[in-house]
């Protein structure tokens, strides 16, 4: 499978330069040449298949022609050590939990698979390696990191914690992982300040949006990328955002049985995790119909109403993971939506028809947010953390007679533990292995938002 840039000025790329790279040289992000449909028969038997063999099937659609098959299912196998249930909340109304792997969170399945696929091609077992051997023969400008791989993750909360423990540990990787300053929990900043090793936490005076915009730099830096070889682990990464649609076709063989018509509900930040989930749709994923959840950070919510996109600098709010102002994998759903156009000229009002066919958009307030926390844990028992709330109140505004919806619990409610806590009432359990990263150390680089601090950090290393 060949990959080429959303902005169609950079060379087609092999999957392994893809992963490695992260970013194209025109800073567009990589998308597969072609989105292979998976057969009727798979569909119709994906309700006796587990977890895993499901995953395995959609891996191989994007990743077979790339990864030698026994590989590709260990790879599978070892990132999905763990269950993404659907658990029932209320009549028509389905949680999919996305935070029983080792942090608590959604992108748990991204980052441990990354982790693995990168490790693959680092090792020179993939087909590319001669590609990746002539690419480090251009940087023996020499650093101690030379030859390894150093990973720029961005993030607003989850990202830094899963990428973090998805590769620590993993020979010939580091890890620096930015994130804003006072702007993400306390239990999510302990799960990668913590660890040590192969990870360091550089904690960024700005937004999340800065954080992004010094990776985005960093990549495009000729001097900073001839000292090290450098990558992403943020949705950006075909190898982070791909394998996120496994869970979304684990949900439809779990719920097929009761409707034909399911709505899925994503509480939606950088856009990777719905964007995956769009990928599904285009294999032939029956899901009637996507809802993009917001807080206040609704750029895309407005989008869809008037066809224009606008960044806005980012707003702090209770759903901090979503705090995004400018999210980068926009890019990815206009040109999989604009595909194939005549002529390869993009029609702008085209593509929006065909995207608000298909999605529709919500935006909550804190207060909001607040409210639907409060009375669905009254009503029912089922404990939402502020991203997943989103998503449930986007259902329950939204749903239609007949259909079944499908909302992305994107991360257990304990790592939100103080605002949960308070919010409902309770005194939310910690789980042993997030309480364990309480008790570390916190280890972090203190960082401007200015690019040349952060390079000339960099090129010390």
């Amino acid at each position: 499978m060949k990959y080429y840039s959303t902005n169609h000025k950079a060379p087609i790329a092999t999957l392994e330069k893809a992963v490695v790279k992260g970013l194209a040289e025109d800073r567009g992000l990589y998308m597969p040449e072609v989105i292979k449909r998976l057969p009727q028969e798979f569909f119709d038997n994906i309700e006796n298949m587990t977890f895993q063999e499901i995953a395995y099937t959609v891996a191989d659609a994007f990743f077979g022609e790339d990864v030698e098959a026994e590989a590709l299912k260990k790879i599978v196998y070892d990132t999905l050590a763990f269950d993404c249930p659907v658990v029932k909340v209320e009549d028509g109304i389905y949680a999919l939990e996305l935070f029983h792997g080792p942090t608590l969170a959604f992108k748990d399945v991204g980052a441990r698979f990354m982790a693995r696929l990168l490790q693959y091609f680092i090792k020179g077992q993939g087909a590319g390696s001669k590609e990746q051997e002539e690419g480090s023969k251009e940087q023996e400008e020499g650093s101690k990191g030379q030859g390894d791989v150093n990973v720029l993750v961005a993030t607003s909360g989850d990202t830094g914690s899963a990428v973090a423990n998805g590769f620590l540990g993993v020979d010939g990787i580091h890890v620096y992982v930015l994130y804003p300053k006072g702007k993400v929990s306390k239990i999510q900043e302990s799960q990668f300040t913590t660890l040590g090793k192969n990870i360091t936490a550089i904690e960024v005076d700005g937004v999340f949006d800065d954080c992004q915009a010094l990776v985005k730099n960093a990549f495009m830096d000729e001097e900073l990328n001839r000292h090290m070889r450098l990558t992403s682990a943020n949705s950006i990464n075909v190898a982070r955002f791909l394998p996120q649609a496994f869970y979304y076709f684990n949900a439809y063989a779990r719920i097929k049985a009761l409707t034909s018509n399911i709505v899925m509900c994503v509480p939606s930040g950088n856009f990777g995790n719905i964007c995956s989930a769009l990928f599904g749709h285009q294999m032939g994923l029956p899901i009637k119909r996507f809802i993009a959840a917001n807080n206040a950070n609704d750029i895309f919510y407005k989008y869809l109403q008037t066809g224009k996109y606008e960044p806005k600098p980012t707003k702090q709010t209770l759903a901090n993971a979503m705090d995004v102002g400018d999210p980068s994998n926009f890019a990815r759903i206009i040109d999989l939506y604009s595909r194939n156009e005549e002529g390869g000229t993009r029609n702008e009002e085209a593509t929006h028809e065909r995207i608000t066919s298909l999605i529709s958009g919500a935006t909550y307030t804190d207060e909001q947010i607040k409210a639907t926390m409060q009375d669905c844990y009254k009503r029912t028992g089922y404990i939402l953390d502020p991203h997943g709330a989103c998503g449930y109140q986007a259902l329950k505004d939204g749903l239609k007679t007949g259909e079944i919806g499908v909302f992305c619990e994107t991360a257990h409610p304990a790592k939100f533990k103080e605002k949960v806590d308070a919010i409902d009432n309770i005194d939310v359990e910690i789980p042993e292995r997030l309480a364990a990263f309480m008790k570390g150390t916190k280890q972090s680089v203190q960082m401007s938002k200015d690019f040349a601090d952060f390079k000339a950090f960099l090129m010390q290393q």
